[in-house]
């Protein structure tokens, strides 16, 4: 089995899951216990100040841009933060995932986005999408998915509404010339 963390996996157009549909996966961890991954171009209606509002006393996000989305990570456990960004290694409970990103879980992230020590690019994500021994990998062997190595500007610099179509045109070709028509030579 090749790991694929630090991977990307890319909804096929014929995902019918509405929770993955045309969905962008930053895979986390990947072996042979299974997956764990985080959608990176699902916002959700709840809006920065909203969430900040909940879990941090608002000394330091007072300048925080409103517009920051907050993102639906997936649906196992979506009453649970993640924060991928950038590296710092200055929080409570960080894992590195890669030279250019980490997952934070602490909450001292959040106390700093807005202010001096906050990462330099970062996503805010509820939930995160799971995997169970074999399943991604049968997944993988049914079409559902391509993979691509992961990307800091596709993270963190293309516009959300343009992530799925952009990853898949980094092998080369448009989803819409994607088939869904399953082949093993």
């Amino acid at each position: 089995m090749q790991s694929l963390q630090n991977h990307l996996l890319i909804a096929m157009p014929s995902m019918q899951d509405p929770y993955f549909s045309r969905s962008v996966t930053y895979i986390c961890e990947h072996n042979e216990k299974g997956a764990m991954g985080i959608i990176i171009n699902q916002p959700m209606e709840m809006s920065i100040s909203e969430l900040l509002a909940q879990v941090s006393d608002g000394t330091n996000n007072k300048h925080i841009d409103p517009d920051i989305p907050v993102y639906a990570g997936g649906p196992v456990s979506a009453e649970r933060g993640f924060i991928l960004h950038t590296p710092q290694d200055i929080w409570k409970s960080s894992l590195e995932l890669s030279d250019e990103l980490m997952v934070t879980t602490s909450k001292d992230i959040l106390e700093a986005i807005g202010g001096e020590h906050q990462p330099d690019n970062f996503l805010i994500c509820l939930g995160y999408a799971g995997w169970q021994a074999g399943q991604l990998e049968q997944e993988l062997l049914e079409n559902s998915w391509i993979t691509i190595a992961a990307d800091k500007e596709l993270l963190f610099s293309t516009p959300i509404h343009a992530r799925w179509q952009k990853a898949t045109e980094k092998l080369g070709f448009s989803p819409w010339q994607m088939s869904d028509d399953i082949g093993h030579a």
